[in-house]
């Protein structure tokens, strides 16, 4: 491969480069004190309730799980932050990627310190959304359960539709079905239609005189049927153990119940791994912090995506597919963790060469089974007379087209800028990435701010103009993305490397499929 360290590494000392660093450097400031706001758990009285009866925080059932000194990639952090008074950190459920006893596994652990673990729509939408990323990679599912099910002053927004509650059961079914295992280990409260959490996985386990299962409570059983019982009589690990059948394994606390956990992954079988070209892996030549100093928190500036790339990819070496041509995207094959990886990524605005070049590019990833990277840092489509003409439109969905069909695993990391239809051809979320994650200056949108309110302004709508571009700028942030579940979170740029070699390496465990593409109109 070709590296071309030669191109950056000279610029590290400019006065531009050390301006970017400094104002990225505030940028980070706020990006970990928001994520520490996020991953706080609930109020201080609700963590200390939880405590006194012996339970562990989610993270920290999570950490006993995975395997001691393995990565634990957390997605989706900020689901639900800014909305709901901030009621709901991580939208009261922690979901990710981990190793336990060397299986790769997508674990979902309900945070009861927050609001009792009961769910609105951002915790849904993020529990579906891991068990999609679960189905698609073939990743066994763990679910720490110890929930209230429903938040009923949501029920609304979360009960009755195609991906709401239900598609939590419907998910699970199916994965029973395609092979996946699912297991639950019950350490706390699991009501109503939570309940089918545990009932339909294939195997359970519930702590003693701590988790409970029951379709209807003692208050609900008591009104309706004049009954008193206490939660341990109605369904506690011992009746469901040794009683129902509901439960298969009893434990004495949270970590005898994660040990046994532990013992159920040891005796599953491992996936058959999609069969890639895999090298030892070799560090960057440039350190990752040098990546700050390439992000233009302004993004009407310039980014410099040769110099990114190369502290992204093994030995800073890119070996560049048609250079010369399209030159607004840039493609070429090159290797993260010892994983080859095919990437494409903005330097503008997209042409119909661009485009055509990304369409070839990406058929040669298919027909050589690569995976592909797409970094975004897009303002759309070229307009204007001339390029219609000439048919950008129909370029462009030949490349949309490809990105569509492409049936090789897809990570998408928005580096800078995403508007319009530029985020569909360059894997937005629309287009089912494997993974996409967002760095924190990032922005997503239809357009620019300023933009949308020429838009309106040149309609004659000057009054809203203004009011637009706030509200742009605002419903634009990373953040705001994340909060609705439009990503899979925010990194730190200087993570990426780790973060995607972990997501290329989850996608194996499914063989690619054969290419296939409908009609590209010529």
């Amino acid at each position: 491969m070709t590296s071309i360290i030669k191109q950056s590494v000279q610029k590290t000392h400019t006065s531009e480069f050390l301006d970017h660093s400094e104002t990225y450097a505030e940028v980070l400031k706020t990006f970990r004190l928001k994520l520490a706001q996020v991953c706080s758990h609930g109020s201080e009285a609700a963590i200390e309730k939880h405590r006194s009866r012996g339970k562990l925080l989610a993270r920290e059932r999570i950490n006993l799980l995975v395997d001691p000194q393995t990565p634990f990639l957390e997605l989706s952090s900020f689901a639900a932050y800014n909305q709901y008074d901030n009621a709901f950190p991580s939208a009261g459920i922690v979901t990710g990627i981990g190793l336990v006893q060397g299986h790769e596994c997508l674990i979902i652990a309900n945070d009861a310190t927050v609001k009792g673990g009961t769910y609105v729509r951002e915790t849904i939408k993020k529990h579906v959304r891991a068990q999609e990323i679960a189905r698609q990679n073939k990743l066994i599912c763990i679910y720490l359960v110890d929930s209230g099910g429903i938040y009923l002053p949501e029920q609304a927004n979360v009960f009755p539709d195609r991906f709401d509650f239900g598609r939590v059961f419907y998910n699970q079914a199916r994965m029973s079905a395609e092979g996946i295992p699912q297991l639950s280990v019950v350490m706390g409260s699991c009501t109503a239609g939570g309940a089918y959490v545990p009932a339909m996985s294939d195997e359970t386990i519930m702590v003693r005189n701590q988790g409970t299962i029951f379709i209807g409570g003692p208050p609900l059983v008591l009104a309706a049927t004049g009954e008193e019982v206490t939660p341990e009589d109605l369904g506690g690990a011992e009746v469901h153990t040794s009683i129902s059948g509901v439960a298969d394994h009893i434990a004495e606390d949270d970590t005898d119940a994660l040990k046994i956990c532990r013992n159920i992954v040891a005796g599953l079988p491992f996936p058959e791994k999609q069969r890639l070209d895999i090298t030892p892996m070799k560090e960057p030549l440039s350190p990752a912090d040098e990546l700050y100093g390439y992000l233009p928190v302004d993004l009407k500036k310039p980014v410099n995506i040769h110099a990114i790339i190369e502290r992204l990819v093994d030995g800073s070496e890119f070996r560049e597919f048609k250079a010369n041509y399209g030159k607004t995207l840039v493609t070429g094959f090159s290797r993260i963790w010892g994983f080859p990886i095919g990437i494409i990524a903005n330097k503008s605005f997209l042409t119909s060469e661009s485009a055509l070049k990304g369409t070839h590019f990406i058929q040669l990833c298919v027909q050589r089974k690569i995976p592909i990277l797409f970094l975004q840092n897009i303002t759309g489509f070229i307009v204007g007379k001339k390029y219609e003409h000439q048919g950008i439109a129909r370029d462009g969905a030949k490349l949309i087209n490809a990105v569509a069909n492409a049936s090789v695993p897809k990570f998408t990391v928005i580096i800078g800028g995403s508007f319009g239809a530029g985020n569909y051809a360059m894997a937005g979320r629309a287009f089912d990435p494997h993974f996409l994650f967002m760095w924190p200056h990032s922005r997503i949108s239809v357009m620019g701010g300023e933009q949308a309110s020429g838009v309106l302004k040149s309609v004659g709508n000057k009054d809203s103009a203004d009011t637009l571009m706030n509200e742009f700028i605002e419903q634009s942030s990373a953040t705001y993305s994340s909060s609705r579940l439009w990503d899979d979170g925010i990194i730190d740029p200087v993570d990426t490397r780790k973060v995607l070699a972990m997501a290329i390496s989850v996608s194996l465990n499914r063989s690619f499929d054969n290419p296939g593409y409908g009609v590209f109109r010529m």
